[in-house]
């Protein structure tokens, strides 16, 4: 029986991934590595500038983050990683590091209602606090279509328990239920 965890957060923009991390990894004294965070410290070593240097930057800190999760793994026995993960390009690598290091896994998977992410997205990327590497505000013809469809955000397919936490109402999380799962999922 392994006695490594991995606590995998997915979701589509917009559905709280990074919160709700956040408040796990500090509930638990997990470490996280957060993909978007990453991200962002690529941009600010190499700078930024459309749509295409950052997907050129997202493939980038993807395969940091892996990198990361590995040489963490060596010695660390929990570790949280929060992205927006899509199966075809995520569940390979994802697939040998767990079994490489024999790691039992929780995924939580953040979805809402569409209509609430497609509005969170434009907010967020109006809103000057999401890193401008990102270039989210020119991109809405491409993320549209994805985020009305929020409620279809599939999980990975990895051994292990999948719990699905609905965050069109960020308050209505029943964060007490959620630890349950996790405490249960740690111990």
């Amino acid at each position: 029986m392994s006695h490594k965890k991995l606590i995998i957060i997915s979701g589509l923009p917009g559905t709280g991934k990074t919160t709700i991390s956040k408040r796990i990894a500090n509930e638990y004294q997990i470490p996280i590595l957060n993909r978007d965070g990453l991200k962002e410290v690529l941009f600010d070593s190499l700078g930024w500038s459309d749509r295409e240097w950052s997907r050129k930057l997202g493939k980038a800190s993807y395969a940091l983050l892996y990198d990361l999760m590995e040489r963490l793994f060596q010695y660390q026995d929990r570790l949280i990683v929060e992205s927006n993960f899509n199966a075809k390009f995520d569940h390979e690598p994802l697939l040998k590091i767990t079994g490489k290091y024999d790691l039992s896994t929780l995924q939580i998977v953040c979805h809402a209602e569409g209509e609430v992410l497609w509005k969170r997205f434009q907010k967020r990327s109006e809103s000057g606090e999401r890193h401008p590497g990102h270039v989210d505000s020119g991109n809405y013809a491409e993320f549209k279509e994805l985020l009305l469809n929020g409620h279809n955000y599939e999980s990975l397919e990895l051994k292990g328990e999948v719990l699905r936490v609905d965050t069109t109402d960020f308050e209505g999380i029943d964060y007490p239920v959620l630890y349950t799962s996790i405490r249960s999922f740690l111990s």
